[in-house]
């Protein structure tokens, strides 16, 4: 019979974008699939994990860490230890610890992953139309994080307590959200109003929502809270109004950036080749430069959006709020950042 080789443990060091990325979870489940006990934690470098059992499965452990990462996630570096087995009986995901230099990186936000997106247009998900939805795929990251490491506390989160519901999902390893930060509902997160331009509450929920689509049917500018700061927004198709915009925001001649209901519409009014579109739809949700096509009808972009310019800057919906707005619109609007031209925002 051949001899039975002794379990080994491995600590390992990961640093790089790999806190709110579903990482931790990954871990996880990745040591379950392996039978491999340990931990794992976030840290001001990043992420330290400890992991136990056969050679052969520590060793098959440590390559997927960085093959089988997941896809938002950018490891800078990935050093390891052999130590002595200790006997743990289980894999756990610790508690942060907050000691050192943070050098962890954030990433950005990430756009709507499609399962969110699906979630708030479901009338029978108890996230339908909620514009804070979001999971471990996407949703608000760099723009709400305070001081590291990556864990709700240290976020603008911190007050919205997680009701029964989201709890267990962020508990369950099988769940998208096991360990979603922000992960919040219509019942315990954030709420959406409508404010006048005094600052006075003038509906809430998908009451606010339906007011500001009414506000930009009628030609109005409206302002809308993304994820940082306020975008500008009117109906693209109104000259008039976006010349209003221009005059608001002394911005002569200087081309608008419009948010497209959808990609068919881009296709419809843009040019787009293959590789454009996968930037335009990537989980980054910029701007993209696209040449016009000569369309004409009610649906484009009005002239002074572009004055005389055969490119438009083109980017989709990259929030749940975005995305609501512009399903009941239905047609592109200029989004502007909130500031008078040259301005700090």
């Amino acid at each position: 019979m051949g001899r039975v080789e002794e379990p080994t443990r491995l600590r390992i060091a990961v640093s790089g974008a790999v806190q709110g990325v579903g990482f931790r979870p990954f871990i996880y489940r990745l040591a379950h699939e392996l039978g491999l006990t340990g931990w794992v934690q976030n840290d001001t470098g990043g992420v330290t994990i400890e992991v136990e059992g056969p050679p052969d499965r520590t060793g098959e452990f440590l390559s997927r860490v960085d093959t089988d990462k997941p896809p938002h996630s950018v490891i800078y570096s990935l050093e390891h230890l052999v130590l002595d087995a200790i006997g743990a009986l289980e894999f756990e995901i610790r508690p942060s610890v907050a000691t050192g230099l943070p050098t962890a990186a954030v990433l950005p936000d990430i756009a709507t992953c499609h399962d969110c997106l699906a979630e708030i247009r479901d009338p029978a998900n108890r996230r339908y139309r909620y514009p804070f939805t979001n999971c471990t795929h996407c949703g608000p990251r760099f723009t709400i994080v305070t001081s590291l490491p990556y864990d709700r506390a240290n976020t603008t989160m911190s007050r919205f307590k997680m009701c029964a519901a989201c709890s267990a999902e962020y508990k369950d390893p099988g769940n998208r959200r096991y360990h979603a930060q922000p992960n919040a509902c219509p019942e315990c997160g954030p709420q959406l109003e409508w404010w006048d331009g005094d600052g006075r509450v003038l509906a809430e929920g998908n009451d606010a929502l339906r007011a500001a689509a009414d506000v930009i049917h009628r030609g109005q500018v409206a302002a809308v809270k993304g994820l940082g700061g306020f975008h500008l927004v009117v109906d693209a198709r109104d000259g008039d109004a976006v010349e209003r915009l221009r005059r608001r925001k002394q911005r002569d001649e200087k081309p608008f950036a419009v948010m497209a209901p959808s990609a068919d519409w881009v296709r419809d009014h843009c040019e787009l080749s293959d590789a454009e579109a996968r930037v335009l739809l990537s989980p980054k949700s910029p701007i993209v430069l696209l040449r016009r096509r000569n369309t004409t009808g009610p649906g484009r972009a009005a002239a002074p959006v572009a004055p005389a310019n055969p490119f438009l800057g083109v980017m989709l919906p990259y929030t749940p709020l975005h995305h609501l707005l512009l399903d009941d619109l239905g047609f592109a609007v200029v989004a502007t950042s909130g500031n008078i031209s040259d301005e700090p925002i």
